[in-house]
C-alpha cells in the first residue's frame, strides 16, 4: 500500500504540472518517487506532502562511566517515571563505602562547627579569666622588680651587663680565695679573701635575681598581650581562624560527599522523562562504555508529525494553528487530524531547494501508530 500511495502522489504531481503547462524536467517519475522523498504538491484543497510520526518526546540514555551490568530492572514496553532506576552497574560496594565515609566526615565537620559555636560562651569566659590572670602576673612581677634594691656596684648597669660583670668578679674572688681555703679561720688574709668572695657571691646573686625579675615581667607582659589578642578575637564570636578552618572542613566534606554521590549515581541509569522503554540494548554481565546509548525512552502519550521538505514557496502558505489531515501509509483507512504547532526558523538545502520543517500535533491517536511511520499530510486551506 505504501508504494501505491506514493505512486498515486507522484501521478498527482505529474497531472497537476501538466495542467499548468509546467515543464516536468528534473521531477521524479513514478518509479523514482517510490524510492525517493516525495516533494510537496499544491492542490485545490491545500498542500500535500510526506511526514513521519514522532512521539511527544524521547531521550537516548547512556552511562557516564564504564562497568559491567549487574541489574536490568525494565524491559522494552515498560512504563517508567522520571527518576526510576533502569539499569545498574556492578562495583557498588566500594562506591557505597566511600559515600558512607563522606557522610560521616560531613557529620563530624558540622558537629565540630556546632561545638565551636556552642562553646563560645565558655571560651569567652576563659579568655577573660586569662586576661585577668596575666594582668595579675604583670603587676606582681613589676612589684617585685620595683621593690628590688639594686646594689651600688650595679647602679649604672642593665641587668644582663650586671650579671656578666658580677660573674667575672665572683670568678676572680674564687681564684683569689682558692689558695687559702684550707688555712686557719683566724688567718687574716684568708678572712679578707673570704669576705671578698662572699660579697662577690652576694652581688652576683642580686644581679641574677634582678635579671629574673625583669625576665618574669617581660614574660608576664607577653602573656598579657597574647591574652588580650585572644580576647579581641573571640569577644564577639568564635575565633575567626578556627571558624574559617571549621567551615573549610565542611566545604571539603561537602565536595567529597558530592563526588561520592555522583560516583554512586553514575552506576545507575535513571529515567529522565515519564514514558515507555522503547529500546534497550543490554544484558546482565555485558560491559558498557561511557556515552554509548543503551536505553531509549519515549513518551507515547501523544504524537507529532514532522515534515521536512516544504520549500520556501510552500512554507509561506503554512501558518501555526493551521488544520492538517494525516493518513498513515500503513493505515490508509485511518484519517487523523492535527494542528501545526511550529514552523522551523532554520532552513536546510535538499536537492537544491531551501526547505523547512513543520511540527504538527495530532489531535487524536491510534494504538496502531508506530514511531517513524510515514504519513500523507494535507495542509488544509
Amino acid at each position: 500500500m505504501v508504494w501505491f500511495r506514493k505512486l498515486f502522489l507522484s501521478l498527482t504531481i505529474i497531472f497537476l504540472f501538466s495542467l499548468s503547462a509546467c515543464s516536468t524536467v528534473g521531477q521524479p517519475t513514478a518509479s523514482q518517487s517510490a524510492e525517493t522523498e516525495i516533494p510537496p504538491v499544491k492542490t485545490g484543497g491545500g498542500i500535500i506532502t510526506e511526514g513521519k510520526v514522532i512521539p511527544k518526546s524521547y531521550v537516548q540514555l547512556s552511562f557516564q562511566v564504564s562497568g559491567k551490568v549487574s541489574e536490568i530492572l525494565v524491559k522494552e514496553g515498560d512504563s517508567v517515571k522520571t527518576g526510576d532506576v533502569l539499569v545498574r552497574l556492578g562495583n557498588r560496594a566500594e562506591a557505597e563505602a566511600e559515600l558512607a565515609r563522606a557522610e560521616l566526615e560531613l557529620l563530624n565537620a558540622q558537629q565540630a562547627l556546632n561545638d565551636l559555636i556552642d562553646n563560645h560562651p565558655i571560651e569567652k569566659a576563659r579568655a577573660l579569666e586569662a586576661v585577668a590572670q596575666a594582668n595579675d602576673r604583670v603587676r606582681s612581677a613589676k612589684y617585685q622588680l620595683d621593690n628590688f634594691t639594686i646594689p651600688q656596684s650595679q647602679q649604672n648597669l642593665d641587668a644582663v651587663e650586671a650579671v656578666k660583670l658580677m660573674e667575672e668578679r665572683l670568678d676572680q674572688a674564687r681564684l683569689a680565695f682558692e689558695p687559702y681555703k684550707n688555712d686557719s679561720l683566724l688567718n687574716d688574709a684568708r678572712q679578707k679573701l673570704k669576705e671578698a668572695l662572699d660579697n662577690a657571691q652576694s652581688d652576683y646573686n642580686a644581679a641574677v635575681k634582678r635579671l629574673n625579675y625583669e625576665v618574669q615581667l617581660e614574660a608576664a607582659k607577653a602573656d598579657l598581650e597574647k591574652a588580650l589578642d585572644h580576647w579581641e578575637k573571640i569577644k564577639n564570636g568564635p575565633d575567626p581562624d578556627q571558624l574559617a578552618l571549621a567551615k573549610a572542613r565542611i566545604n571539603a566534606a561537602e565536595m567529597a560527599l558530592r563526588s561520592a554521590q555522583a560516583r554512586l549515581e553514575n552506576l545507575e541509569l535513571k529515567a529522565t522523562i515519564d514514558g515507555n522503554v522503547a529500546k534497550i540494548d543490554l544484558v546482565v554481565g555485558s560491559q558498557v562504555t561511557p556515552n554509548t546509548i543503551v536505553v531509549t525512552l519515549a513518551d507515547f502519550s501523544s504524537w507529532y508529525v514532522y515534515t521536512e521538505n516544504l520549500t520556501e514557496i510552500e512554507v509561506v502558505e503554512i501558518q501555526e494553528n493551521q488544520s492538517v489531515t494525516i493518513v498513515p501509509d500503513a493505515l490508509p483507512e485511518l484519517v487523523l487530524t492535527g494542528t501545526v504547532e511550529s514552523i522551523g526558523q532554520v532552513f536546510e538545502v535538499k536537492q537544491g531547494d531551501i526547505t523547512y520543517t513543520t511540527k504538527i500535533l495530532l489531535n487524536e491517536s491510534d494504538p496502531r501508530l508506530r514511531w517513524g511511520m510515514t504519513v500523507l499530510v494535507t495542509f488544509q486551506k
